[in-house]
């Protein structure tokens, strides 16, 4: 494994992390036709056990449990590398969609089976999309199970991993997580997680920012940015930054990145991978030089009109 030279301690935790973590929704995805992971997928997590990047985020439902299933086989082969984090999150139940103190048990249970751990240095409580604020926090709620978690030592702290803006806040003001992961909405083509990120900030939190690259629309792979077609306003605002990028012999993937990195508020950027050659890529835009001179230029073409509302 290289050297991790930007190790940080994550605020609020006391988990070590690279500027860039790895994300695996995409890993166990395309099973085979008995549901079962595919080969090519324990070679990518192979290759991010030994790959440069500390932190390797799964979930619950990432391809139906395939992700973590694929990790803990490695994990059981191998063990977990020096250096190595796995973080997951829980979900809601599949089938009705039940999020309260039980199913978090639940979801933690399955997880760590499949994961071959013990322990979760961080786990987060995963689009709460299902339920209610104040029905979280009630009696019986997601909140107590994930408490109760972190009470009995097997699990180190707790995040929030949403996607809307109002909602994540609520969650952050409630003094009940110790990280929030914000995806698609601290881009270059979309800012509003910023105030998420200074709130975090202030309370001592730690922040990870997820999907610089907007699922596809940036890194050049889609026109979709956050699950949805980009409109013609946005991909017109996209060509002019890709023009603004060639005048300067820049990727606009790199750019995406590093919009990211450069944050002093963001502990570590979460971009999801699916093929082991990916990971020699992304260090490769890590180590991309982005001149401060070109930021001003980049801010000139205006506010990007994103897809998103929240």
């Amino acid at each position: 494994m290289d050297e991790l030279t930007d190790d940080r301690i994550v605020p609020g935790t006391s988990l070590h992390a690279t500027a860039i973590s790895v994300g695996t929704s995409f890993l166990g995805d395309p099973p085979h036709p008995d549901g079962t992971p595919a080969e090519d997928a324990d070679a990518l997590a192979r290759a991010m056990f030994a790959g440069p990047f500390a932190v390797i985020d799964t979930s619950n439902n990432y391809a139906q449990g395939r992700s973590e299933t694929v990790l803990g086989t490695a994990v059981r082969r191998e063990g977990l590398p020096a250096g190595k984090a796995i973080v997951t999150k829980v979900d809601a139940d599949p089938d009705t969609g039940a999020l309260d103190r039980d199913r978090v048990w639940r979801s933690f249970e399955e997880s760590v089976t499949r994961l071959g751990l013990d322990h979760l240095p961080l786990l987060h409580l995963h689009d709460p999309y299902t339920i209610e604020v104040e029905e979280a926090f009630a009696p019986g709620g997601a909140v107590q199970g994930l408490t109760e978690l972190r009470e009995q030592g097997l699990v180190g702290a707790l995040g929030i991993a949403a996607g809307p803006v109002s909602l994540m806040r609520r969650y952050a003001l409630s003094g009940a997580f110790d990280v929030l992961l914000t995806h698609n909405r601290y881009t270059i083509v979309d800012r509003r997680g910023e105030e998420l990120i200074d709130l975090a900030a202030d309370r001592g939190m730690g922040v990870f920012n997820a999907a610089p690259f907007g699922g596809g629309l940036l890194a050049g792979t889609s026109e979709s940015y956050a699950y949805a077609q980009a409109g013609p306003e946005l991909l017109a605002w996209v060509e002019r930054a890709r023009q603004l990028c060639r005048r300067w012999e820049l990727p606009l993937r790199a750019v995406a990145l590093h919009h990211s990195l450069r944050h002093p508020g963001i502990a570590s950027t979460v971009v999801g991978v699916g093929r082991p050659e990916r990971l020699a890529q992304l260090r490769q835009l890590q180590n991309t030089t982005i001149p401060e001179a070109f930021w001003p230029e980049l801010a000139a073409l205006g506010t990007p009109p994103s897809t998103l509302e929240d």
